[in-house]
Order: structure tokens, then C-alpha cells, then sequence
């Protein structure tokens, strides 16, 4: 019978009476006489005990580092904790990935000469703080000293040959990139967790992927790194001009929600979070409100046609300021005359618009803003997305302020989302991060019917087309761009009014306006948060000045991305013997 064969018990009996055993053999060599038996029999005891240790020892060790499962196919040591699958663009090229780097150990009590040491910590890492080598060397025992060393710097300590000095392997977190994309691809902790963008939103995914070792697949996104860094590079650009606390760009395929660039300025380097402000991490597209102003006005006309309150051509006086209780409605830019639904829109009347909305009514309106997603956090990957603040009571007043654009505050990619409803035939889907399979189209819910759509799209593109139109500054030739302005006074609690000096200036667009329904279409917004004026804009700091062009910008470099080709220009619309365009670009 072997050993592993007998029971804990039965094992422990055995060994008893073997011992007991060999304890009855050295009495009786000592009372036959022969103590010389005696000395053997011990020493061969002790040398027998010592062989079955060290076999027992190399059993244990050789089971631990054949059959552990550490080594197995798709398994390793760092995958179990910190290690995270690559992530990419739709287009395959690196987002984010690990690394091998190295900390860095020093011994105290290895070390022959502290100054030499120190001189050359310093020369290799500069960054190293003298508290820290002071700290190190006074332990007494080994500790950690600096961790994410690359591999060049660590062959440049270890080159140095100094004593005390070892390095252990740690994986990192790369974002090869820098802050190209840093909001929508986030950043991770030292242990591997995300903490924002899709680094959060993926973490478990990106963790469990990283299981299969090498043969690991890299997850995709949504963003296509070409349209991301154009998105970039314009808001930047708008942003040097105008100078305003934040901006935030948008740029989505109405049909899928995949969001295909996603931009907040400031930026930050996700290879460094530490080193950035809790304000330029800040993600404002997913994860701040606003109150959109005008650009409200685009859904407002949407649900008069939907609900046959209103057709392009019904007509609406704003001549004169409206008055509901207690409050006075007044136009940014008053043309003083009778408006038809069209003009409404391409003159951004919210005399006009407030009459459409209480034609509307509370209830209505309040339904069909839910349906679009307005009144609900964004449905997206992202766990930044914010919930909006919404009138707690749906009355005249609330129509008349929301109708517009005040008294509602939505996060960018919620507006995003609602446009994408108005503008691909109908239908309201979720936003996602995740590339999606070709021709694969999400399910969601109809909101709008599809003749709405198409006439929605057709007052979208007049907005650019025509030169009465406060959109004109974001046409591009050949693209059939459509688009709304808005610009909302932000409200200043030290005073407790909308202030005349602070605005959220935007420009939501969408192109190409042409073709049928389900032909591709992409939605693009550009938002400024308090811009300032500047010498190309006569004072002005509206919607129709500080964003439509960047908007404009945008689509002319991203459109040869998507394949959308120039094609005739359409011109929806136009009235006979158009008047002169706004010059306030509201």
C-alpha cells in the first residue's frame, strides 16, 4: 500500500510504529553490546530523514512549476491582476496598451557610498526626489524607490553597477498618443483599474481579456483616430481664438450612435493624470450639462411638424415681444415681422418658438423631449454620463423657457443623441464607444415619423444654405451641410439672473442633408462654454460666430474619412429675394 493511499490518521499510526520500531532496534543494540550498531543505525536515520525532506521539497517544487496553471495557455501571473487587453481605434491603430517597465529596490544595507549613489540616482532620474533617496537609505531594509522605469532607463542604472540597487518587472499602462482621445479613452490606476473613459467603462472586459496572455484580442472603439484628431485639432484651434473656460466637440453616425471622435478641452496626458487638473480631466461631452440655448429650438420645430401643430410654411408674428405672466420673451436679433416656420429656425426667433411650443402644450412637449433622451442620462458606456436638470413642473412657462433652450440642462452627447433621432429617419438609439459590426444597425424607438425627418433635414439645411440663415458660417462646398446655432445666457447665481456677459455658444450639424433617409449621415457639435469675442467677429460671441466655423472646419476635413464625395448643392427654401443674413450669427 503507498503512502498517499492511507488516510491522515492511518498515515500518522504508520510513521508512529516505524519510529517506535526503530527506537526497539538501538535498545537491543545496546543491551546485545554493540553500541558501534547503536551510532550507525542513528546515522543512517538522520541521513535517511534528510533525503526524504529534500525529495519532498523537490516533488513540491517541481508540482508547483509544472501543473500550478500559471503557464498554462492564455494565463499568467500579471494577468491575474493588473494586466488589461490593448484597446484600438475602429481602424486598429493603438489606443492604449501594457508594458513591461521596471521598479526600481534599494538595499541600505548594501550600499558602499551613499553620495556616489545619490549623484547617480539623480543623473538617471531626474525626477527622483532627494527626501525619497534620503528616506530609502535610511530604512534599513529594501524599498521600493521608483516605479514605470523603461527598459533603456533601467540598463542605464544597471550599467552603473552600483550595490543596493534591484529592479522588478511591473506592468503599465501606455497611451502611446498622449492626449489624443484622453477623455474617451481614460486612464487607469496603479494597480490596473480604469478610473475614466472607456478604460472604466471596459475595465472588467479589458481585464478578463487579458486572461488569454498573447493571444489576447485588442478591444475596438468606436473613434476613428483620423476624425478624432482633426475634432482635436480644430477645438483647439477655436479655443486659442476665443478663449473660452471649456469646449467640447462631438462627432457621431446618426444611424449606429457609434461616436466616431469625442473631444473636452482642456486636455490632459493619460500617461501622467497626476500632474493634471481636476478640470482638464473633466470629461464635458458625457459628463457636463449645460442649457444648450437655440440649439433646443431644432427640436421644438421637429415636434411641431410631428405633431401637425405646425408646417413649413405656418406662419408666426414676432413683431411684437411675448408676455407670459410675469416674464417678457424677447428676439436676440428682432426682425419686428410675421415669421414662417422656416424663418423661425433660420432666424433663431424665440418669440416664434415660444408661441410653437405652447401651441404644443406641456404635455406633448414633455413626452416627446422624454422620447428623444433629454429628460434621462445619456444611454452610453461611459460612466461619466450625467443626468440632465429638468423643469420639476411642466407648465406654460417651462414650455416657453425649454422651447428655446433655458430652463433645461443636457450634456453634449445627449443633444448629440436627441439630433441623431431627428435627422436618420425617426428613430432615437443609444450612443456607444464600441465599434459596431458593419451594416449592423441598433435597435431603439421612434420618435418622429419619417416625413418629419425629411423635412427636418430640409429646414436644417436652408439654416447653412441660405444667407438669411445664422448657420452660413459652417457651410461647406459641395457637402449639403444643415445645422442649428445656439447660444444660452448662463445663468449667474451672485446675481441670480441669466447673465449678458456669459454664454454657451454651439453649433450642432449634421451632413450630408441629401439622398433618402437611410443614407449614411453624421452629426457633428461644437460647443463653447464662455467663449470671448474676438477681431474676425465684430464683437460677437454667439453660436454662428465662435462655433459654427469650427464646425464647418470639421466636417470639410473628416468628410473624405467617411466617404461622403461633393455632390449638387441643395438649397431648400430659399425665399424670393433673400434678405440680408443676420449679422448677430445667433
Amino acid at each position: 500500500m503507498g503512502l498517499q493511499s492511507l488516510g491522515p490518521s492511518l498515515l500518522s499510526r504508520w510513521l508512529a510504529g516505524r519510529v517506535w520500531g526503530l527506537e526497539h532496534a538501538f535498545e537491543r543494540a545496546r543491551a546485545s553490546g554493540r553500541p558501534e550498531e547503536d551510532t550507525r543505525v542513528r546515522i543512517f536515520v538522520v541521513l535517511a530523514m534528510f533525503l526524504m525532506g529534500f525529495v519532498i521539497l523537490a516533488v513540491g517544487a517541481t508540482r508547483a512549476a509544472l501543473f500550478s496553471g500559471l503557464e498554462a495557455p492564455g494565463r499568467s501571473a500579471l494577468a491575474a491582476g493588473a494586466a488589461r487587453a490593448d484597446l484600438v481605434d475602429r481602424n486598429g491603430m493603438m489606443l492604449a496598451a501594457d508594458l513591461l517597465h521596471w521598479g526600481l529596490y534599494l538595499d541600505p544595507r548594501e550600499v558602499w557610498d551613499e553620495p556616489a549613489t545619490r549623484r547617480a540616482l539623480k543623473a538617471t532620474i531626474p525626477s527622483l526626489e532627494d527626501a525619497r533617496i534620503t528616506r530609502a537609505l535610511r530604512a534599513g531594509r529594501r524599498t521600493f524607490l521608483s516605479g514605470g522605469l523603461t527598459p533603456q532607463v533601467k540598463k542605464s542604472i544597471h550599467d552603473l553597477g552600483l550595490p543596493g540597487l534591484s529592479f522588478e518587472p511591473e506592468q503599465r499602462r501606455v497611451y502611446p498618443l498622449g492626449s489624443t482621445g484622453a477623455h474617451i479613452i481614460g486612464f487607469v490606476d496603479s494597480g490596473g483599474v480604469g478610473l475614466s473613459g472607456a478604460e472604466r467603462a471596459l475595465n472588467d472586459e479589458l481585464r478578463e481579456a487579458a486572461t488569454h496572455g498573447a493571444s489576447a484580442p485588442a478591444t475596438p472603439l468606436s473613434i476613428d483616430l483620423r476624425i478624432q484628431a482633426a475634432l482635436e485639432e480644430e477645438l483647439a484651434t477655436a479655443a486659442a481664438e476665443f478663449l473660452p473656460r471649456g469646449a467640447v466637440g462631438v462627432v457621431t453616425d446618426v444611424h449606429t450612435g457609434e461616436i466616431l471622435g469625442m473631444a473636452s478641452w482642456p486636455t490632459f496626458d493619460p500617461n501622467a493624470p497626476g500632474r493634471a487638473s481636476d478640470d482638464a480631466k473633466l470629461d464635458r461631452a458625457a459628463g457636463q450639462v449645460y442649457e444648450m440655448g437655440s440649439t433646443f429650438k431644432g427640436f421644438t420645430v421637429a415636434i411641431g411638424l410631428d405633431t401637425g401643430v405646425a408646417t413649413p410654411s405656418t406662419t408666426f408674428d414676432a413683431s411684437q415681444p411675448l408676455k407670459i405672466g410675469y416674464r417678457t420673451i424677447h428676439d436676440y436679433h428682432a426682425t419686428r415681422r410675421v415669421l414662417n416656420l422656416v424663418e423661425v429656425f433660420q432666424h433663431s426667433s424665440n418669440i416664434g418658438t415660444a408661441k410653437l411650443g405652447l401651441g404644443i402644450g406641456p404635455q406633448r412637449l414633455e413626452q416627446y423631449f422624454r422620447g428623444l433622451g433629454l429628460t434621462e442620462a445619456t444611454p452610453v458606456e461611459l460612466r461619466e454620463s450625467a443626468r440632465p436638470l429638468t423643469p420639476k413642473v411642466w407648465n406654460e412657462d417651462a414650455v416657453a423657457s425649454t422651447s428655446f433652450g433655458h430652463g433645461i440642462d443636457v450634456t453634449p452627447l445627449a443633444l448629440a443623441r436627441a439630433y441623431g433621432g431627428l435627422v436618420n429617419g425617426g428613430i432615437v438609439v443609444p450612443l456607444t464607444i464600441r465599434k459596431m459590426a458593419p451594416g449592423v444597425r441598433p435597435p431603439g424607438r421612434r420618435v418622429v415619423s419619417e416625413q418629419t425627418s425629411q423635412q427636418f433635414l430640409q429646414i436644417m439645411r436652408a439654416n447653412v444654405s441660405c444667407t438669411c440663415g445664422s448657420g452660413g458660417n459652417a457651410n461647406v462646398q459641395g457637402l449639403n451641410v444643415g445645422g442649428k446655432t445656439g447660444t444660452g445666457e448662463k445663468f449667474d447665481p451672485a446675481i441670480r439672473a441669466y447673465s449678458k456677459t456669459k454664454q454657451v455658444s454651439s453649433f450642432a450639424a449634421t451632413f450630408p442633408t441629401d439622398g433618402a433617409l437611410g443614407d449614411p449621415r453624421y452629426f457633428v457639435l461644437i460647443l463653447m462654454d464662455e467663449p470671448h469675442p474676438s477681431a474676425n467677429t465684430y464683437g460677437y460671441s454667439t453660436g454662428g460666430w465662435v462655433a459654427a466655423p469650427a464646425a464647418g472646419k470639421v466636417i470639410q476635413r473628416i468628410a473624405p474619412f467617411l466617404n461622403v464625395r461633393r455632390r449638387a448643392e441643395t438649397n431648400p427654401y430659399a425665399p424670393v429675394g433673400e434678405i440680408s443674413k443676420s449679422v448677430s450669427g445667433e
